[in-house]
């Protein structure tokens, strides 16, 4: 199937934003499908001027939405990356900021009824197959999006969403640590090869000749770093039960530095190719989870509070993150939970 326009609800999700789409709204047909949302996004360009897409990895976003026939579950969230200067459109991963948008949207929508206060929406990640829950204030029967609620690298505030995130080790991944070992060492670098949602490595910044507190132009600018960075990440594709990542928007490489502003730790990441001008919610996840890990690179520069709660600030470059961390009796991460908020930017037809 053809399909010329549809329905679309643009929102900002976290610190990302996109087009979300009732998966009946697009075609069935996979490569129909990503031809139909390239031409929405207006890629491959880097300005990506003849269509919907902000020029930047955070802003090419999309989120297919569908009732669920899961016990328990309210609705499927598949998320896709479209990329910018590429005719890419990849499945590989999570997005834990579009996260932010999906109870509203299934609110939105239909998909879900609202209640009274609150409505509480259960996510089945189509990516990664997990299960995330996310709390939405809601009035009147409507979604509200005003609040007081702020995150670093979002103006102004809105309604809180928390969103909380189980078993999630090893979902794309197959293990929290796919080697088992708390860190390999590759291309001459002591990396950790984490997967708590987001596959990561995790290294020092100062083991690839940077401190850790670079502003996202800098790092951007640094093509030596970049290309180090990648020969590493193109090196541990296939220990990450991840095959060949050339094309492939994972493993998401961190940088990670002792903090400097009170939190856990400090962490410079890069999503794969240009850095983030924050962190991703899923990334944040894994690189919190690799500071709990004895013997790893982000361990040694780490913060930790004591306790089997750990509230852990993860610093970046405008700001910081904060993740809940509950661990079991033998050390173990058994969930997350993470602050985000959305907006609706737009409800209408969106053309290709």
């Amino acid at each position: 199937m053809t399909i010329t326009q549809s329905p679309v609800l643009w929102m900002r999700g976290g610190t990302s934003k996109g087009g979300y789409f009732l998966a009946e709204d697009l075609p069935a047909d996979t490569a129909a499908r990503d031809a139909f949302l390239l031409r929405v996004m207006g890629s491959p360009d880097p300005r990506q001027i003849d269509g919907m897409g902000g020029a930047d990895p955070l802003t090419s976003k999309v989120a297919v939405v569908k009732k669920s026939a899961r016990d328990g579950v309210d609705v499927d969230y598949l998320f896709l990356q479209v990329f910018v200067d590429k005719a890419v459109v990849s499945d590989a991963q999570n997005c834990g900021n579009i996260l932010a948008g999906i109870g509203p949207f299934a609110i939105e929508r239909g998909l879900v009824t609202a209640q009274p206060q609150e409505t509480r929406v259960a996510i089945f990640m189509e990516n990664t197959s997990q299960i995330a829950i996310a709390t939405i204030e809601t009035r009147d029967g409507k979604v509200r999006y005003d609040g007081d609620a702020r995150i670093d690298g979002v103006p102004g505030s809105a309604a809180p969403i928390p969103l909380e995130f189980r078993d999630t080790a090893g979902s794309s991944c197959g293990a929290l640590l796919p080697t088992g070992n708390a860190f390999d060492e590759v291309e001459g670098v002591r990396v950790t090869l984490i997967d708590n949602g987001m596959p990561c490595v995790v290294m020092k910044a100062q083991d690839v000749g940077v401190t850790g507190y670079e502003d996202r132009d800098t790092l951007d600018n640094d093509t030596a770093l970049k290309a180090r960075i990648e020969k590493i990440r193109l090196a541990v594709g296939e220990r990450m039960n991840l095959g060949d990542v050339t094309d492939k928007s994972v493993p998401k490489m961190m940088l990670v530095a002792p903090p400097r502003n009170g939190g856990a730790v400090t962490v410079r990441s890069f999503i794969p190719h240009r850095a983030h001008a924050s962190i991703g919610v899923l990334g944040a996840v894994s690189v919190a989870t690799a500071c709990l890990v004895e013997g790893s690179p982000a361990a040694e520069v780490a913060s930790i509070p004591e306790g089997n709660r750990k509230t852990l600030s993860v610093e970046h470059p405008t700001g910081e993150t904060t993740c809940v961390m509950e661990l079991d009796d033998s050390g173990n991460v058994t969930s997350a939970a993470m602050l985000r908020t959305a907006r609706k930017l737009m409800d209408g037809v969106v053309f290709a």
